[in-house]
């Protein structure tokens, strides 16, 4: 069956960065795209980056020019390196992809930006 399993969350100082990795199994990773969404207190879970196989990314506004996603095939495992961390950062992050029409979610990771 599809599992993701994040790792690397953690409470940083605003400015700092951390680096969440997600290891994929069940799926063909080479060809998936994988995403990264985190979901805030009382907010709706939001896309933060996304990778497809090809190596296109999309990110939003908010995260653009201080969180990179990338993927290594070779340990079907994609990363987000977020840098210049802010409060506003603060959300559980969750890695995704949808295989054979179905969205997997892996359990989520805290990532808490706070002095």
């Amino acid at each position: 069956q599809v599992q993701l399993v994040e790792s690397g969350g953690g409470l940083v100082q605003p400015g700092g960065s951390l680096r969440l990795s997600c290891a994929a199994s069940g799926i063909i990773f080479r060809i998936s795209t994988m995403n990264w969404y985190r979901q805030g207190p009382g907010e709706q879970r939001e896309l933060v980056a996304a990778l497809t196989s090809s190596g296109h990314t999309n990110y939003a506004d908010s995260v653009k020019g201080r969180f990179a996603i990338s993927r290594d095939n070779a340990k079907n495992t994609v990363y987000l390196q977020m840098n210049t961390l802010k409060v506003e950062d603060t959300a559980v992050y969750y890695c995704n992809v949808r295989w054979w029409g179905t969205d997997y979610w892996g359990q989520g990771t805290q990532v808490t930006v706070s002095s």
